[in-house]
């Protein structure tokens, strides 16, 4: 166990700069996230982000499902047929998107396993046992984070990281009031503010990475399956192949060193975030990203 981490962790030091930055994108939240936008069916939005990634070339994407948006949502239903018809894998996000941090271990460990019936038979064929945690959030204690990496191991599951995010589902709840009261000025004002995050976000974690390893990790990229998103993912397409992005799979991702010890949870977890690595490190002068870029409380109230 040892020598492996030990390789693990020299290799991210040695493996050599790449020309331009890859990433995985990855969505949360599926069939259905946040507010639903007056005239628009969950269908319709899951066809949209489909489309444009469909359009922008983009490999195999993964979506990590919550079972109770079925039973809440019951129209929402078909946007998983629609993702797996559409080639995309599908993942455990747990049933009720409970936080590990703020539940029991029991309750959350009931919580994945309900989830598994609808992911079976949607991904015959195909392994599902890959876990994105709800909020992120990997146990607010080291015993209840280590007793949840030996629940995954024992299951079966990799656990899907995340390195890359602009925090896009702060935008899906504003668009829906905004699209009610008709509000394009505002709708105008989030389209400039939602490009400019991700493409903010991209630099953000960019610098990190060379600061850590000489070079850019595969990042993976944390988005919801929300209406903003839909209507933005042209553009974020757009913004990426200027920036010179390729596009890979959340597989290949989880194949650099920065991620297989993390996602693999027979082994000790690693830092979970760049921000963490940073933190390791003993680095901990890298710049805020937690302030808001717009007043989402208070858009089309």
């Amino acid at each position: 166990m040892k020598q492996l981490l030990a390789a693990v962790a020299f290799s991210l030091f040695t493996l050599p700069a790449l020309a331009e930055p890859r990433i995985a994108i990855t969505f949360d939240d599926l069939p259905s996230h946040d507010l639903l936008p007056r005239g628009t069916t969950r269908v319709q939005i899951a066809e949209q982000i489909i489309a444009a990634l469909k359009a922008a070339n983009a490999p195999p994407v993964y979506g990590f499902i919550n079972g109770i948006r079925l039973e809440d949502d019951p129209a929402s239903a078909p946007v998983l047929k629609l993702w797996r018809a559409a080639g995309f894998p599908l993942g455990n996000h747990t049933w009720s998107h409970m936080n590990l941090s703020a539940k029991p271990l029991s309750a959350w460990q009931t919580d994945t396993l309900r989830n598994e019936p609808i992911l079976g038979p949607l991904m015959a064929g195909q392994d599902w046992h890959l876990l994105r945690y709800p909020y992120l959030a990997e146990g607010d204690t080291v015993l209840k984070h280590d007793s949840a990496r030996a629940f995954l191991a024992e299951h079966g599951y990799r656990i899907a990281p995340v390195s890359l995010s602009f925090d896009d589902y702060l935008w899906n709840g504003p668009y829906a009031r905004c699209v009610a009261k008709n509000d394009t000025a505002t709708i105008a004002e989030m389209e400039i503010a939602w490009t400019a995050a991700a493409d903010s976000s991209l630099n953000y974690y960019r610098d990190l990475s060379h600061q850590l390893y000489g070079r850019d990790i595969p990042y993976v990229l944390l988005m919801h399956l929300g209406a903003f998103d839909a209507h933005m993912m042209p553009s974020l397409m757009a913004l990426y192949r200027q920036r010179g992005v390729t596009l890979i799979t959340l597989e290949e991702a989880l194949a650099d060193p920065f991620y297989k010890a993390d996602a693999d949870p027979r082994l000790p977890g690693q830092p979970e975030s760049l921000e963490q690595a940073m933190e390791a490190r003993g680095i901990g002068d890298y710049p805020d990203r937690k302030a808001q870029v717009m007043p989402f409380s208070k858009l089309c109230r």
